[in-house]
C-alpha cells in the first residue's frame, strides 16, 4: 500500500513539475537577471550606468514576480526527491524480522543444544 501511495504520489509530482517548466526557465532567467543588475550595479563608476543597472534589476525583480508559478515547480522537485528518499527506505513490515546474527536466535540454539 505504501508504494502505491508514493507512486501515486510521485507521479502527481512529475506532471506538475513537467507542467511548470516553462515558468522554471523564466525564473532561472529573471534571477539571472537581477544578479547581473546587482553586481554590475556594484561595479559601475558613472552614475549613467548605475541607473541602467538600477533599471535592469527592476526588470529581473518584475520577471520574477510574473514567473512566481516556478516555485510551485520547485515544491514538486523537492516532493520527488523526498518520495524517492522514502521509496528508498525499507518499510516498517521488515522491521520485525529475524535476521541470522539475531543474538536471541543464537541463544535460543545454545539452551536447545544446553538442554539435550
Amino acid at each position: 500500500m505504501r508504494k502505491v501511495l508514493l507512486t501515486t504520489l510521485g507521479i502527481i509530482a512529475g506532471i506538475t513539475f513537467l507542467c511548470s517548466l516553462g515558468h522554471l526557465v523564466g525564473l532561472l532567467l529573471s534571477a539571472a537577471l537581477l544578479y547581473a543588475g546587482i553586481h554590475f550595479y556594484l561595479k559601475a563608476n558613472s552614475t549613467g550606468k548605475k541607473v541602467w543597472w538600477i533599471i535592469v534589476g527592476i526588470l529581473g525583480v518584475a520577471s520574477a514576480v510574473s514567473n512566481i508559478p516556478g516555485l510551485i515547480g520547485l515544491l514538486a522537485l523537492a516532493a520527488m526527491y523526498w518520495i524517492y528518499k522514502k521509496w528508498q527506505t525499507p518499510s516498517s513490515e521488515n522491521v520485525f524480522k529475524t535476521s541470522k546474527n539475531d543474538p536471541f536466535t543464537n541463544f535460543e540454539k545454545q539452551w536447545n543444544n544446553i538442554q539435550k
